[in-house]
């Protein structure tokens, strides 16, 4: 990743502050990475109130920002009202949120063995806890007459994916409902950007699509990146450490309701 000396002064975020739900591990520290490095102090939340901290110690250790972490579960409306009122608090104000906290829930995944629970649990999380914190966020940022909102949506809100891939490598595959959440998500940036635009605000997604892992089977990588025009998954330290701070910074200052893929061309291939 670049240094903050490298970014010129279109990218600079310096004296911003930011907010990374579910910003402790994966994509989501990759991007309060890129955030920290480009100047911004950077809330950073987790499920867990130790996790949340670690991740940023971290970011204070390596980019000398400050940072604060906090615990929070999304689908808790009052919980996330308090999370984002202590956030304000400890710089005065917030410029950007990263809308990523999500994820898959436990349970069978298949359409026919999927729990009518797990699926509203799920929905509940990635669609209504984006809401919840897009909400949170547009009571400071609307006074302020500035902000960015960025949400982390899916390529699987803008097309179906060959569940075959996941099952030859004894996967667990994504649940039809996630999909869904995805695709609200997008829906959701669409519409809470012709609200917010008034307000000085601007509301964008990033759609990713396959990242590789540690934990993924080596054969489950070959075949992906053989559907992928690029060549490749996903590469998590840098492939969305530029569209992250895209977003954020002065240079999309004419860009909002959009969703950027970063996919290596995935969705477009047939």
């Amino acid at each position: 990743m670049a240094t903050k000396s490298d970014y010129p002064p279109l990218f600079s975020l310096k004296g911003k502050v930011a907010v990374v739900t579910g910003g402790a591990r994966n994509l989501g520290f990759a991007m309060a990475c890129a955030l920290a490095e480009a100047g911004a102090n950077v809330v950073i939340t987790s499920r867990t109130l130790k996790s949340a901290r670690l991740a940023a110690a971290s970011l204070v250790s390596r980019y000398g920002v400050n940072a604060l972490g906090l615990a929070l579960d999304q689908a808790d409306y009052r919980g996330v009202a308090g999370v984002f009122a202590k956030a304000q608090r400890w710089q005065g104000k917030i410029d950007i949120l990263v809308n990523n906290a999500g994820g898959n829930s436990p349970g069978p995944r298949n359409l026919l063995s999927r729990s009518p629970r797990d699926a509203e649990k799920l929905i509940q999380t990635n669609l209504a806890g984006v809401l919840h914190c897009s909400q949170q966020a547009a009571r400071i940022m609307i006074p302020q007459r500035q902000g960015r909102i960025i949400n982390i949506a899916s390529i699987a809100g803008i097309v179906g994916r060959d569940r075959r891939l996941y099952r030859r490598n004894r996967m667990n595959e994504q649940a039809v409902d996630y999909a869904a959440a995805k695709a609200g998500v997008i829906g959701l940036t669409r519409d809470l950007a012709a609200v917010l635009a008034p307000e000085g605000i601007n509301v964008n997604a990033i759609s990713p699509g396959g990242f590789a892992r540690d934990d993924l089977p080596k054969k489950f990588i070959r075949e992906y990146s053989a559907l992928t025009p690029l060549g490749r998954m996903g590469r998590e330290d840098t492939d969305l450490a530029g569209a992250i701070v895209f977003l954020a910074s002065p240079a999309s200052a004419y860009i909002t309701g959009h969703n950027l893929v970063v996919d290596g061309g995935f969705s477009i291939w047939r």
